[in-house]
């Protein structure tokens, strides 16, 4: 089997949807625990990632475009792998940031009813998801929450 830039962008996608799909209909099951929530589904879009841009870098359209100006950064996404490395990007940050938010929404005392737009949203237009999540956090979020167990430290600077 032949990869290609479309085959890679096909099976990028399945996994990442698949990893949304547990993350809305079952945030709290021990899969989705153990891959989604973990961060290990992100880490492994991260690997991928790593991968396509290192191939790009290292290939024929390697030195073409850049991120010094908006037709440098057209340029670099006229090959095929740095678009597809660029599509996976944002792919693993987008489930990062879901994931996140299931956590969070989870620690916080969030129904999942009220997260669930939010999540859509993280998934379809990543920024605006996550303004949302705040403005959910906000209406639906404990004031008060369990704290992190004492050999862990967390402070979220969002939360002052």
């Amino acid at each position: 089997m032949l990869l290609t830039p479309d085959l890679l962008f096909s099976i990028a996608n399945s996994l990442a949807l698949l990893g949304w799909v547990l993350l809305v209909l079952a945030p709290r099951w021990r899969v989705t625990k153990a891959l989604v929530l973990s961060g290990a589904w992100s880490l492994g879009l991260g690997l991928a990632y790593a991968g396509l841009i290192t191939a790009h870098y290292l290939g024929p359209h390697g030195s073409a475009g850049g991120f010094g100006s908006l037709a440098q950064v057209a340029a670099l996404f006229q090959d095929p792998w740095a678009l597809l490395a660029g599509w996976v990007h944002y792919l693993c940050f987008d489930l990062f940031t879901g994931a996140w938010e299931v956590r969070d929404a989870q620690r916080r005392g969030v129904p999942h009813w009220a997260l669930v737009p939010a999540l859509a949203l993280t998934f379809l237009f990543g920024p605006v998801g996550l303004l949302v999540y705040f403005g959910v956090r906000r209406l639906f979020g404990q004031k008060t929450f369990p704290q992190p167990a004492s050999n862990q430290t967390y402070e979220n600077p969002l939360a002052r």
